[in-house]
């Protein structure tokens, strides 16, 4: 994955990942539903969020990302169905032009995914990624094709598949069903997603309730949680993601921020419409 594509990766997870190769976890994070009906948001509601850089001198909101969620009918079956996008802005578009665009359905009534596409490019770099999810076969996979300009024709990708696993936009949603009254302070809960021609895990850990003022949205009640980061061309070891998500029902991410080899990335929520919860964790 690219830089920015990292970034996203940041936004829907809140954590960095790691291959787990044939590993399979033993459980999921603890949801208190699996039910659209019962979840924490409905179809309407967007997010939008704007991406900031600093290292020396540099100090500037490089990009912006949305999140929007809607529903329609697959085969028959209500779905609902995830876009997230994001893209430099600005001097930062002429200097370094890169979008990513991932669309992600999932049932309505048991939050399984169903299907996945991803569209990336950074400068000359481009790369595409799409996944069906074969439920129904006597040992479920995940089946799809991923490609890039790297490579000379399309690589077949074909993954294991089991409840615990989803493509990154639908992991986002079903992490915000988490049970928090099962959740303990400093202990690591595992989640695992597919992207490109990988399955990863990422562990997340919560860090208690905190008050974070968000430059230009306001003054937030929020849950805290941390990550330990994977070394390599971007992040450093030696230090977490931060990532700050409402204390409410909703439990949108309003803040994050995560130091890389050279300086230090943050995403900040700038709106919100269509939520299904009063976001009584506005302060103000």
């Amino acid at each position: 994955m690219n830089c920015f594509a990292l970034l996203i990766t940041m936004l829907l997870t809140a954590f960095s990942p790691r291959p787990v190769s044939a590993q399979r976890l033993s459980s999921c994070v603890p949801v208190y539903t699996r039910s659209g009906a019962e979840a924490a948001y409905e179809a309407g509601e967007k997010l939008d969020y704007i991406i900031h850089y600093k290292f020396g001198v540099v100090d500037s909101d490089i990009g912006i990302a949305s999140v929007t969620l809607d529903t329609l009918r697959i085969e028959g079956q209500k779905a609902f169905h995830v876009n997230v996008s994001g893209a430099t802005r600005g001097i930062y578009a002429r200097m370094f032009p890169v979008s990513e665009d991932f669309n992600s359905y999932f049932s309505y009534d048991a939050l399984q995914p169903i299907s996945f596409n991803r569209s990336s490019h950074e400068c000359s770099y481009k790369a595409t990624n799409s996944y069906i999810y074969d439920w129904k076969a006597e040992s479920p996979r995940i089946e799809g094709e991923w490609w890039s300009t790297r490579m000379t024709e399309p690589k077949t990708v074909s993954l294991p598949l089991d409840g615990c696993t989803f493509d990154l936009p639908a992991l986002f949603f079903f992490a915000r069903n988490i049970d928090m009254a099962r959740v303990a302070p400093n202990v690591k809960y595992p989640m695992t997603f597919a992207i490109d021609d990988e399955i990863y895990n990422v562990h997340f850990i919560y860090k208690g309730k905190v008050t974070k003022r968000v430059s230009g949205f306001g003054t937030v009640r929020c849950l805290k949680f941390a990550a330990d980061l994977l070394a390599g061309e971007v992040f450093r070891s030696d230090t977490d993601v931060d990532i700050y998500i409402t204390d409410d029902l909703n439990r949108i991410p309003v803040l994050f921020a995560a130091p890389i080899l050279m300086g230090k990335v943050e995403g900040r929520i700038s709106a919100q419409k269509g939520l299904k919860y009063p976001m009584d964790s506005k302060i103000r």
